[in-house]
């Protein structure tokens, strides 16, 4: 037991988790969800970054142009990258492809989402009356 306490103490991260983060799957969440967590986490940040690796790109691409076309967000950087990814059950590491985007927040964010809660807050009314 005292071997692993002292591996965990000596563990080095190389990259700090960040607050603004999300890290997109294509499988566990729907699409929609990443959307609305992107928002929240603008709301809270001035930008959100989107990272994925292999199939889950085509989520975080979706997820950046729903916000673009809505006029929430601005494209700040897109990186692109290929990582070593271990799998258990064979030898050698298996390449997947990775992106990162960070988006920032546009001039009218605050205003569209205002607008937004305003009109979800009526319908919300509207429904129990």
């Amino acid at each position: 037991m005292e071997e692993v306490t002292e591996g965990v103490n000596n563990l080095a991260i190389t990259e700090p988790h960040k607050k603004n983060r999300i890290q997109v799957s294509n499988t566990k969440k729907p699409l929609f969800f990443y959307v609305n967590l992107a928002k929240s986490y603008m709301q809270q940040h001035e930008e959100v970054e989107l990272s994925a690796l292999g199939m889950a790109i085509a989520t975080v691409v979706t997820v950046a142009e729903i916000l673009k076309n809505n006029g929430l967000a601005v494209e700040k950087k897109i990186m692109t990258s290929t990582i070593d990814v271990r799998d258990d059950s064979k030898a050698r590491p298996i390449q997947k492809a990775k992106i990162e985007v960070v988006l920032g927040k546009t001039d009218k964010f605050d205003e569209l989402m205002a607008a937004a809660d305003a009109e979800r807050e009526a319908a919300e009314a509207e429904e129990q009356s």
